[in-house]
């Protein structure tokens, strides 16, 4: 289930992203990276601009 409209390339950053922050936290702290940056991207977070465009 999308709750942001990605491209592949979109994913495979996020993806990329989730693995350099946390990659010694494993599986989950991983996925937290990742819901964080959906959640910024969800919420119009003010110190991210027009990333949900």
């Amino acid at each position: 289930m999308a709750v942001v409209k990605a491209t592949e390339a979109d994913v495979k950053l996020l993806a990329r992203l989730m693995r350099a922050e946390a990659e010694g936290d494993g599986q989950l702290g991983m996925l937290m990276v990742g819901n964080v940056g959906v959640n910024r991207t969800r919420s119009g977070c003010l110190d991210f601009n027009d990333i949900n465009t």
